[in-house]
């Protein structure tokens, strides 16, 4: 099948990229093959549908595009129209002729797709490169405020401020429990910029790669209000196209390289985009990095290209590669030491290495502060120097950014077991923190 012609997406405007209006079958994107395709598996799955109830589930306008789909099937006996329920063409009620349902049955051996119509790979890749320059800009105010909560040096935020402002990978390390990837989430969600738009899909030669994922994905509330998707000409936008808030995707141990590449499902054939491409725009955070199920050499060898040219490609089942932009801030978070994971070669190749280590005495004290307060238990010095004192000093254990706020816990938990007001004690402290710390020597 031919394709249309694909109708120019970026346009030259001073403010942010938004998704322009459908008036055509040409501003679609995709041929009329396809588009019939969709709307006859959307009848198949919906039974009697109005013209305006395919258009909607097709998430394309009725007049102009999917009235002219309708009007092609009709022509061809694959639907017939069964009477509407209201005034004008979009009310008529459509349902698939037995030759209909021979053609479904022949769609759906193709792909099981039936959900919002999708872009064309040039209309997201122009999306995305429009989208990528929204990104922020960080100064000292704008960081603090992300990070507020948090208790750190000045020197860290030196360090942060500039690597988020580069744009490129950075690799945090440092022992756990020290907040690498409480930065990095609360970095991602505050400073990655406005708003962006992506697809519910985007369609590479006939092929269906589903992009959005309601668990990664924020969809915006004024999103679901159609009159404020309106052009500055009072044209309905796009409505293949959701806003969301900046993706920051996280991952695990879980990752593996075929989760890195466009994933297909045997099943419903349509391939699922990768973890990257979902959070183009945003950022992606690899947690916990080393100890996925691939050796971290083979990991980095995957990103070489993507963030030296801002490029990345991808793999149909057919062998076809794909090139999508890759606007994507990665960030590396161990608690490993990086000459366990890597050699020299390739930490240059990751501009930004950030080290979380333990926190001073005084910033431990600063924290603790916090916690207290956030749970309403009056601080006592006395009690936190008993603390340290005895279950830091005495057993050489190192102090945690995170333990304070545990061991609160803890020592609440035990109190409400006791029926007893949350203090620090010395028999609280000691009960909480012998049940919080282990002796890994002790076996």
């Amino acid at each position: 099948m031919t394709r249309q012609p694909p109708a120019p997406q970026a346009r030259s405007q001073s403010g942010p990229w938004s998704p322009p209006p459908i008036r055509t079958l040409r501003d679609v994107g995709l041929n009329i093959g396809i588009l019939s395709d969709l709307a006859i598996k959307t009848l198949y799955f919906g039974g009697y549908l109005s013209g305006n109830d395919v258009a909607d589930q097709m998430h394309l306008p009725f007049t102009g595009v999917v009235e002219i789909v309708l009007e092609t099937l009709k022509r061809e006996k694959f639907v017939e129209v069964r009477g509407g329920g209201g005034l004008g063409s979009g009310a008529y009620e459509y349902v698939l002729t037995a030759r209909g349902l021979e053609k479904a049955h022949e769609a759906l051996a193709r792909t099981q797709y039936a959900g919002p119509c999708p872009v064309t790979l040039e209309q997201y890749v122009a999306a995305m490169n429009a989208q990528a320059r929204a990104r922020l800009t960080v100064h000292r105010d704008t960081l603090e405020k992300a990070l507020r909560g948090m208790t750190l040096s000045e020197e860290m935020y030196g360090r942060i401020g500039p690597a988020v402002n580069s744009g490129k990978a950075i690799f945090m390390y440092g022992p756990p429990g020290n907040g690498k990837t409480t930065i990095a989430q609360k970095v991602g969600a505050m400073i990655l910029g406005a708003p962006m738009w992506i697809p519910y899909a985007v369609d590479v030669d006939g092929q269906v790669v589903r992009v959005f994922d309601n668990i990664n994905h924020q969809v915006l509330p004024d999103n679901d209000d159609p009159q404020r998707r309106a052009t500055a000409t009072g044209e309905r936008r796009d409505p293949r196209w959701l806003r969301i808030r900046r993706p920051v995707i996280m991952v695990g141990g879980e990752l593996t390289l075929e989760t890195l590449d466009l994933v297909y499902d045997p099943i419903n054939k349509y391939y699922e985009a990768p973890f990257q491409m979902k959070a183009n725009g945003g950022m992606f955070l690899i947690d916990d990095f080393g100890r996925q199920q691939v050796r971290p050499r083979d990991l980095l060898n995957r990103w070489i290209v993507p963030l030296e040219s801002r490029v990345d490609f991808l793999t149909l089942s057919t062998g076809r590669k794909i090139e999508i932009p890759f606007n994507v801030l990665i960030v590396f978070s161990t608690n490993m030491p990086p000459a366990d994971l890597v050699d020299e070669a390739f930490l240059r190749r990751i501009p930004h290495k950030i080290e979380v280590g333990d926190p001073t005495p005084e910033q431990f004290r600063e924290i603790f502060i916090k916690v207290c307060e956030s749970r309403h238990i009056p601080f006592d010095d006395r009690a936190l120097n008993y603390l340290i004192q005895e279950w830091y000093v005495k057993a050489n254990r190192n102090l945690r950014a995170v333990h304070p706020r545990d061991i609160v816990e803890q020592l609440i938990d035990i109190a409400r077991y006791q029926n007893t007001p949350p203090a620090l004690t010395k028999e609280l402290i000691d009960r909480a923190a012998s049940a919080y710390f282990v002796d890994l020597d002790a076996y």
